[in-house]
């Protein structure tokens, strides 16, 4: 299911090995906008709180397929800057990630990344920007 809805958005997307590790689910895939989930129970720290290091890789996941869909087939992207604000915790249940453009350029692309629990009080506000690579010529 996750796999079909980044492939739908864009032919070579799929979750990668992490991704799935941490059971991240993609809801929803377009250039403008990202959505996903992850469980908290599988991704805590030793306080058993959802690490922020979690809540940083679900954000860079979600800004990076939002930027690979803008971007096209045959161009790479790739990542630069990713600054996240861990503002609370969680201990239970799922997050969801939410990725809006802010930016979408033809050499940069720039998401805000918010990340809210259950009861929709936000937990992580990231800002993803990405390096769109020029496409290889051909031979």
């Amino acid at each position: 299911m996750d796999d079909d809805v980044l492939r739908r958005a864009h032919p070579d997307l799929s979750l990668g090995a992490l991704d799935r590790k941490m059971g991240i689910r993609v809801l929803e895939a377009s250039a403008d906008r990202v959505v996903a989930t992850m469980p908290v129970e599988t991704n805590t720290q030793s306080f058993g709180l959802l690490h922020g290091g979690a809540m940083a890789s679900l954000a860079e996941a979600v800004g990076s397929w939002a930027a690979v869909i803008h971007a096209g087939p045959g161009r790479t992207v790739v990542g630069v800057d990713l600054s996240a604000t861990h503002h609370r915790s969680a201990r239970e249940g799922v997050v969801t990630a939410t990725a809006d453009a802010l930016h979408r350029g033809s050499s940069l692309a720039t998401y805000e990344v918010v990340v809210r629990d259950e009861q929709d009080r936000r937990l992580c506000t990231a800002r993803m920007t990405s390096f769109i690579l020029a496409p290889r010529p051909a031979g």
